[in-house]
């Protein structure tokens, strides 16, 4: 990026045009020490504002991500650091060397606020990105794959926008002092996101000074990670539809296949036993868990295994009342095969485990007393966890 102020700017730098200098003499050295201190305190001066400018991005951006439904790993915000800017400000021109890249770096470094939006997954980018350019004034999008080819660079993807805020939004008195201020966003993925800082951290360099060996394998590694990125989407892709397709078969009660889930549990007992709103996304997965180490694995099979019993009926000659859809659940699992489940259940084995026994036995003899049949079942055989092998 070279400078875009014109010489008039660079000749002010400098001292004034060398044409009207006494004796038309050259200009000394330029002193870029100097020139980066200078800079340095005017951005210090600023910095609360674009501390400010940096946060309120990241609150619109944050709000309309939310109301949008659209699901991101976070979001920071942050104002360039005084040193950086130095640093930044302190660079020659690619041009001519003897000259600064910024003659007037508080007006033309654009990244002094920064907000950057991690995604889990590819296609969400793309989500992000329309509420981006819907929200704010875009004056510049740089798609840093594109770029990192261009300059034939090693790097990895990522979009980043300059942006201001849109007119209608700076006539609130709350934003009105971030009229005509640029901010940066960055987004990404998770794994970009880790590219980019191990990037940062080693600082990449040209192609051709880094070694055939060593490009080869950030190259490698470059491609590993986009492969990564898309077997990720493509699972979530591939979930989703799995998701969908067995809560529409339980809607239709084929059962056959349908592996048991928290969704898929919830959507059958709300069939079976009634909706119970109370009970929490945790309690269903924690339940699933249950029935798996009792040995039901697919609906069908517990669907098989409930009928005939009347949980209504149960729930009352155990407990007296009727209690929710799944310690109904749970109550006719253990009046039909009695002590053996708690032999099968997870607390069996724990430390101190006796009152849990204790307290099955005193509810199966509350069924017995009560004129309910307890036992005559057999669970289903334990399942081994196909992901150990």
């Amino acid at each position: 990026m070279t400078s875009d102020v014109p010489q008039t700017a660079v000749n002010d730098v400098l001292g004034g045009d060398p044409a009207e200098r006494p004796g038309g003499s050259a200009p000394e050295e330029f002193d870029f020490a100097a020139h980066a201190a200078r800079a340095k305190a005017q951005y210090e001066s600023q910095l609360p504002l674009y501390e400010e400018f940096s946060d309120s991005v990241k609150k619109i951006l944050s709000t309309c991500l939310a109301d949008s439904e659209i699901a991101v790993h976070s979001i920071t915000s942050r104002a360039k650091a005084p040193e950086g800017f130095a640093k930044k400000a302190a660079k020659a021109s690619s041009e001519d060397p003897a000259l600064p890249r910024y003659t007037d770096p508080l007006r033309q470094i654009k990244d002094l606020a920064g907000v950057r939006v991690i995604t889990y997954f590819l296609t969400t980018i793309k989500d992000v990105e329309q509420v981006v350019e819907r929200e704010f004034e875009i004056t510049e999008r740089v798609d840093k794959s594109q770029l990192l080819e261009r300059e034939r660079r090693l790097g990895y993807q990522s979009v980043h926008y300059l942006v201001q805020l849109r007119k209608n939004r700076c006539e609130l008195p709350e934003y009105a002092k971030y009229a005509g201020l640029t901010a940066e966003i960055q987004v990404r993925t998770i794994l970009q996101h880790a590219w980019a800082e191990i990037e940062h951290d080693i600082q990449y360099k040209a192609i051709y000074e880094i070694p055939t060996q060593t490009r080869r394998r950030f190259m490698a590694l470059a491609g590993l990670l986009e492969i990564a990125d898309r077997e990720f989407q493509a699972i979530e892709k591939e979930d989703r539809r799995l998701r969908e397709t067995n809560l529409a078969s339980v809607a239709q009660n084929k059962l056959v296949g349908v592996e048991l889930t928290a969704d898929t549990l919830r959507a059958y007992l709300d069939k079976r036993l009634g909706e119970d709103k109370r009970m929490s996304s945790y309690s269903y997965s924690w339940t699933v868990g249950l029935l798996k180490d009792l040995g039901f694995d697919q609906l069908d099979t517990l669907d098989e295994f409930l009928s005939g019993f009347d949980s209504y009926e149960i729930s009352r000659a155990v407990h007296g009342t009727s209690k929710g859809q799944l310690t109904r659940l749970e109550d006719v699992i253990m009046v039909a095969v009695g002590t053996e489940y708690a032999n099968r259940h997870p607390w069996a084995d724990t430390y101190g485990s006796g009152w849990f026994r204790d307290r099955v036995d005193q509810l199966l003899e509350r069924a017995r007393g009560n004129g309910i049949e307890v036992g005559g079942k057999s669970l289903p055989p334990r399942i081994e966890d196909d992901a150990t092998g």
